[in-house]
């Protein structure tokens, strides 16, 4: 359901390469949510870094939209860059096994195959 791997980078530079690698893939990074910066902005004590990526690309998300519109609902894809225990990983929930899981439609399971495929070509640039 994961697909999480390690970086020797830190965390900041796991998290450019990232970007510039989503773009190398023909996706956009819609937004960039700071969780780590959040939660102590609010005054909790987080030791941990994590960004997570909302990623798209318009062409794939019509495609699955045109299928099943509910889809909506799990789109834009997610990458996220932490730490834990020291170490930068990035990951991502499997598009195959999150779409498959919320609609039947066969169609799907090759689009999302594509999606997966792109998103850990970027992941692995990153790394």
């Amino acid at each position: 359901m994961y697909y999480i791997i390690e970086s020797d980078k830190s965390f900041e530079q796991a998290s450019a390469d990232l970007e510039a690698a989503v773009k190398r893939q023909q996706f956009g990074v819609l937004h960039v949510h700071n969780l780590g910066a959040t939660l102590r902005g609010k005054g909790l004590a987080f030791e941990n870094e994590c960004k997570v990526f909302e990623v798209c690309n318009p062409g794939q998300a019509a495609r699955v939209m045109a299928i099943d519109m509910r889809l909506n609902m799990a789109l834009p894809c997610r990458i996220s860059v932490y730490t834990e225990a020291g170490r930068t990983k990035l990951g991502m929930i499997e598009p195959v096994k999150m779409l498959t899981a919320l609609s039947v439609d066969p169609e799907l399971a090759g689009i999302s195959a594509e999606v997966e495929t792109q998103i850990r070509v970027m992941m692995d640039e990153a790394a």
